[in-house]
């Protein structure tokens, strides 16, 4: 009998648990819904879209930051992103000998503080068509508006575009983008 009971607590807390998620109003990314109720690091393993992220937080060792409290604004690359990079680069870069440098391309695409899509496009318009974001890795960002979109230029002159505003997170928000960024 207290084996039935402990079964029926387990499938009603499921059912429960299943409910809010559905409740939650998600943005799909990578084919997964992403749940505002999960942090970047619980949403991110999900998505399709980046594994090769993924792969590079886990090789980094940011795992644990990213799924802290935060909050952070995230700008991930895709996979596709990361196919343009040079050929060998990735897996290069995932070597443990080139953690630091790693790191630093990994931190140069977060922001410290949830930034929406639409505090943004407010940050350019109050700054005459560009904003400066300054990353956690310490470098800079200029997000500028071309259109509806929001476009960001890196250190090198790089430039990447968000392709997915506004995926909230429980400890902020990613933006998905279209093309690496590099840091000087």
């Amino acid at each position: 009998m207290k084996t039935l009971k402990l079964l029926f607590s387990i499938v009603a807390f499921s059912a429960i648990s299943q409910v809010s998620f559905a409740q939650e109003k998600t943005v799909t990314v990578g084919g997964a819904p992403m749940y505002p109720s999960k942090n970047i690091i619980e949403n991110a393993v999900n998505s399709k879209d980046h594994t090769t992220l993924v792969a590079a937080v886990k090789a980094a060792g940011l795992v644990e930051t990213l799924s802290g409290p935060g909050p952070f604004t995230v700008f991930a690359p895709t996979n596709k992103a990361f196919d343009k990079l040079p050929k060998g680069t990735v897996e290069t870069l995932v070597k443990p000998e080139n953690k630091a440098t790693l790191t630093k391309i990994l931190t140069y695409h977060v922001v410290s503080g949830k930034m929406s899509a639409a505090d943004l496009m407010k940050a350019i318009s109050d700054g005459g068509g560009k904003a400066t974001l300054t990353t956690v890795q310490g470098g800079t960002l200029t997000a500028t508006q071309k259109g509806k979109k929001i476009e960001l230029t890196d250190a090198k002159g790089g430039m990447s575009t968000v392709t997915i505003a506004d995926v909230n997170q429980s400890n902020g928000v990613i933006h998905v983008i279209d093309t690496v960024l590099m840091p000087n």
